[in-house]
């Protein structure tokens, strides 16, 4: 994945509290849940909960969660460009997706609002409430935000036996701004049930799953305010790396190394097989209108 190093980076939706001491006040009372938590449930634990209605505490006024920002050196704040610290790739993924977005949403007559990205460790208080490093990263409809936690990419690859890399990071991104696509057109609204190889949480996770490989068919077209693109070029190992990182948060993938078998009633984010397929689906078509999980058989 070959960044631009002259393009300029827009940090105005960036929100990275690391080191800041933001972010760790109590929760929300309720039980509204994150989207996408672990992109897959990272640990048996997260899948638990998530299956059982939400993390305990979790839950929303809809309300936007001021949090402190960190605008030292390192923080993603500070990013001009991608040479000013290796993270700084982070940004440019973020506006590459954004931008990509603001730009196809209005071609459809769609209004597409921005949805900042919040970086965090360890804890972290959210329009859902409150939520640790475990869940992984997420989309939480109430205050239209994804929170990542950096650590999750070296979890993806020590205990999700992904291979990782820039792209691999660009696609986890990818996704959970999916869920804020979904998220304008009301197509959250719709998850009703949580569980089960068909259900409407499998079905969303997998339309998320598209709509980031629809963004991969543009990416190197996507201009900064500079005009020039964030991102030059993507290879096949690119891809590779990507269709492997959705492979390893599969439902079957993650539950043969959490519990030891694969137990397809409690499956909420899709196969292995499947997160591939609908990724490559978005990345072939590059339409909004190939990514239909919600017919009678998408699966």
């Amino acid at each position: 994945m070959k960044f631009n190093p002259d393009a300029d980076l827009d940090t105005s939706g960036i929100e990275d509290t690391r080191g800041s001491g933001g972010g760790r006040s109590g929760g929300l009372p309720g039980g509204m849940i994150p989207v996408g938590g672990g992109i897959g449930g990272i640990i048996l634990l997260v899948v638990i909960v998530l299956l059982n209605g939400g993390i305990p505490g979790l839950g929303s006024d809809g309300t936007d969660q001021p949090a402190a920002q960190n605008t030292g050196p390192g923080s993603l704040n500070s990013c001009k460009n991608v040479t000013t610290s290796k993270d700084c790739r982070f940004v440019a993924d973020q506006n590459s997706i954004q931008g990509f977005w603001s730009a196809e949403l209005p071609r459809r007559g769609k209004k597409y609002t921005a949805a900042p990205m919040r970086v965090f460790e360890g804890q972290v208080s959210t329009g859902c409430g409150p939520a640790t490093a475990a869940v992984g990263p997420f989309y939480c409809p109430p205050d239209r935000r994804v929170y990542l936690e950096l650590g999750f990419f070296e979890t993806l690859q020590t205990d999700l036996g992904a291979e990782g890399g820039d792209f691999a990071e660009a696609y986890v991104i990818a996704h959970e701004y999916g869920h804020h696509i979904q998220n304008l057109y009301g197509i959250l609204d719709r998850i009703k049930t949580r569980s089960g190889p068909t259900s409407d949480s499998v079905r969303s996770e997998l339309q998320a799953d598209c709509f980031a490989g629809i963004w991969t068919n543009h990416a190197t077209t996507v201009p900064a305010k500079d005009g020039k693109p964030f991102i030059l070029d993507l290879t096949d190992d690119d891809i590779a790396r990507g269709l492997d990182a959705a492979a390893s948060v599969g439902d079957d993938r993650i539950q043969s190394k959490t519990q030891g078998q694969v137990t397809p009633e409690s499956f909420s984010h899709g196969t292995s097989e499947q997160r591939m397929k609908w990724f490559k689906t978005g990345l072939d078509s590059g339409d909004l209108n190939a990514c239909d999980t919600w017919s009678a058989n998408p699966l």
